[in-house]
């Protein structure tokens, strides 16, 4: 099935990154597990690959590959750690921002850092009180002279402790047209970070709160024009966020499989194999049967957005449907594994943990059918998929075999 939809570049660099999260990722989980902290030193490993330039021009050193070769990417890496999966999709819907809004010098600043791996970026729009509702935000930038003071908090930023450029949405004046965009580097006066809370799951992974007491920035900053913010922080959200973290769900969901799979062949009941049962083998084909479809549903919904056509309807289905189906197959497996399953040395009580974090980013999995049913409807406030189609277009390479090799990064190596 996937074939249709990705070429040998796609499944060359799936193997590529399939490789590496092996070798230098599935080594580090008992240590991200036990300290449930950030890992910086991996995800400096993971960004110097060039993965999170997946869909930045090569024009600024980026891979040029699409949608499609960044889920591919980012659910390799989820495959193994959903915590490392997680890290590359924050930081790649990072990227949005600037490539959407930037200006010439921002893109010229920042494009190639990022791609090289130098710079980790981040977008930071919920805050504790209003969280998802946007609008409700209270956090402000007021402008003096050339520069813009900004205060208040953001929470639940993707990539907290380990960004080094924060794309901070504040209020700049009243109601929808009140919102403006900012890029803030982690190292000006009047930013800080709170201490890391270690939660459920994703452990390596950093989540956490940005605070801002009189930090200025310049108006060179400014992401856009003054009041943007709200195209800004939805166009991020539904364009790269929804089909990040449904690559997230994916990878999680193949583990959760492949896990149980192995499992099922493994253990013996009543002299034969546990797959042989047949309410095993049913709850095994449940989840076949879920894993194919969701990966279906994003490969289709990015397949889409690399060709620039109307798709935020098939972006909302495909972060439903791999969320809500890594979640029910990871009971299942738990249910499976019975005991077996609640203990450290088997990794399925970790799918779990991680595939629940993915419910409430970009949106829950209740708001993604309340903005389906506003699209059956005929009530949607139109799409950013057609609305920038211009900038969201992005398909891969088409070179031989060996440049496909040497030229997207520096993704993939002979």
């Amino acid at each position: 099935m996937e074939r249709y939809f990705a070429s040998e570049y796609h499944e060359r660099l799936r193997q590529h990154v399939r490789g590496f999260a092996e070798r230098e990722v599935r080594p580090r989980i008992p240590e991200m597990e036990a300290s449930r902290t950030t890992s910086h030193e991996l995800s400096r490993a993971i960004a110097r690959q060039g993965w999170i330039g997946a869909t930045i021009d090569p024009t600024y050193g980026g891979m040029g590959a699409g949608h499609l070769a960044k889920t591919i990417i980012i659910e390799e890496l989820a495959r193994v750690s959903g915590a490392m999966g997680a890290m590359a999709q924050a930081s790649q819907l990072g990227v949005a921002k600037i490539i959407h809004f930037g200006d010439d010098a921002q893109k010229r600043t920042w494009l190639p850092r990022i791609a090289a791996g130098d710079v980790l970026p981040t977008i930071a729009v919920t805050e504790p009180q209003s969280g998802g509702h946007v609008l409700g935000m209270e956090s402000t930038a007021v402008r003096d002279g050339d520069d813009y003071v900004l205060n208040g908090r953001k929470v639940y930023v993707g990539n907290s402790h380990v960004g080094d450029l924060h794309g901070v949405v504040v209020r700049t004046g009243h109601g929808s047209k009140g919102l403006s965009a900012f890029l803030v580097e982690a190292d000006r006066p009047g930013f800080s970070l709170t201490e890391q809370t270690p939660a459920m799951g994703l452990h390596g992974f950093s989540f956490g709160e940005l605070r801002f007491d009189a930090c200025r920035v310049p108006t060179t900053n400014r992401l856009g024009e003054e009041g943007q913010g709200l195209a800004v922080a939805y166009s991020s959200s539904i364009l790269y966020g929804r089909p990040n973290l449904t690559a997230v769900s994916l990878g999680i969901h193949q583990a959760v499989y492949d896990e149980t799979r192995a499992f099922c062949r493994e253990r013996e009941r009543f002299g034969a194999p546990l797959g042989e049962m047949g309410n095993i083998k049913l709850k095994l084909g449940l989840m076949h049967h879920r894993l194919m479809t969701a990966r279906l549903a994003a490969y289709h919904a990015v397949h889409l957005l690399d060709h620039g056509l109307p798709c935020d309807a098939e972006l909302m289905n495909a972060k439903y449907l791999n969320h809500e189906s890594a979640v029910q197959s990871a009971r299942d497996a738990m249910d499976i594994h019975a005991a077996a399953g609640l203990f450290t040395d088997r990794p399925v009580e970790r799918y779990l943990r991680d595939a629940q974090h993915i419910y409430a980013p970009a949106g829950t999995s209740d708001i993604q059918l309340l903005r389906l049913g506003e699209m059956a409807l005929g009530t949607a406030k139109g799409q950013w998929s057609e609305r920038l189609a211009g900038l969201v277009r992005n398909t891969p390479p088409q070179h031989s075999e060996r440049e496909q090799l040497t030229t997207a990064g520096h993704a993939v190596r002979t």
